[in-house]
């Protein structure tokens, strides 16, 4: 009974040998034109973009913009408590007002006193204390303006105003609040029109995007699109603005900055975006159906056509175009590559080709 148990099974090897040809599509991979958009994630930053800070110590007496607000350079935006400051400046003119009343009276002296001299009518000793007093008198006239424009400089920055034109965002303070140099972030002004988005280029890239940068012919083309979250493309192409002065030893890249106009305000600081970059070097690559693609723990391979068996190529893929894929490396052109029947197969099965495909 177990003997022909045993029997009725049979050999797996034998069995699997006997196992039909599955039947498959080709492709004759090929050369093709390899024009695509290669992406980078990017994020989307203000070129121009500063942090309103006091630079007197007082309370906020005054807030003369709603948060969020385009605002224009020289726009007025905070006031600081300035009694304090009026009156150390209306102090300060008093005191040079003074000091010059002083300078007049011991410039008399020393010419008077200089008249006598000429005459020998008058002890030297007297003349060299006139002259003595004179250079004192200037020098409190000096000390007194240096006074006033100090505290004149205090009044001038109890009144803080826009830097440059851009949008200010949510203030930090309200009205009475106590603010000092150094410990207090009023509020952020940045530009808002136009926007730059920067990216990160792998340093074997430099020597393309330096290319780029130089470019001169119609700079705003489509070479540099803009890929918003949701997958929506910005209406508006950017341009290469440039490479920073080195690359980052710790991930061996470089940043690259492109500058995309903003005039419906789309673009926001932070913005977290994908950058396409049109690879138009014009070179010829190898093509074949993305749908050949299998992948296995992140390894990519095909299935070849070597006369009636079906062989499994590792391969290394480019970019996707389309309902093609470049291949940069494992196959050569020519090579017949299943495109249908794929998931059917494993390495050195026996396959019945329904003829070779060309698209």
């Amino acid at each position: 009974m177990i003997v022909a148990l045993i029997a009725s099974c049979g050999n797996p090897q034998q069995q699997s040998k006997t196992l039909p040809p599955t039947p498959v599509s080709t492709y004759i991979a090929q050369e093709g034109n390899s024009a695509y958009y290669d992406e980078y994630p990017a994020t989307v930053t203000p070129l121009n973009q500063v942090d309103i800070r006091p630079q007197v110590t007082g309370y906020i007496t005054g807030i003369f913009f709603k948060d969020g607000q385009h605002v224009v350079k020289g726009q007025k935006l905070y006031e600081i408590d300035q009694q304090q400051y009026k009156a150390q400046y209306e102090q300060s003119i008093a005191n040079l007002n003074v000091a010059k009343s002083n300078e007049a009276k011991a410039q008399q002296d020393a010419d008077r006193y200089n008249e006598l001299a000429q005459k020998d009518a008058i002890a030297k000793q007297t003349l060299d204390h006139a002259i003595a007093d004179l250079q004192a008198a200037k020098m409190q006239v000096e000390a007194a303006k240096a006074n006033v424009n100090s505290v004149q400089t205090n009044l001038k920055y109890s009144v803080i105003y826009a830097p440059f034109t851009g949008t200010i965002g949510i203030s930090q303070v309200k009205m009475g609040a106590a603010v000092s140099p150094g410990q207090t972030v009023l509020n952020t002004v940045s530009t808002d029109d136009p926007m730059a988005v920067d990216f990160a280029v792998d340093q074997i890239q430099i020597g393309r995007f330096a290319q780029l940068l130089n470019k001169t012919e119609n700079p705003k083309d489509s070479t540099f699109l803009l890929l918003l979250p949701g997958q929506s493309v910005y209406e508006h192409p950017g341009h290469l603005s440039l490479l920073d002065r080195a690359v980052d030893p710790q991930t061996g890249t470089i940043k690259a900055r492109l500058v995309f106009s903003n005039p419906k305000q789309i673009l926001r600081a932070g913005i977290t975006c994908n950058v396409r970059v049109q690879n138009n070097a014009g070179e010829k690559s190898l093509l074949i159906p993305y749908k050949a693609v299998t992948e296995q723990l992140g390894e990519y391979f095909v299935f070849t056509i070597k006369g009636n068996r079906a062989l499994q190529h590792k391969i290394i893929l480019g970019a996707r175009i389309n309902d093609k894929i470049v291949v940069r490396s494992g196959l050569d052109i020519g090579d017949s590559v299943v495109t249908e029947g794929v998931q059917k197969l494993r390495d050195s099965a026996a396959v019945i080709v329904g003829g070779p495909k060309k698209q």
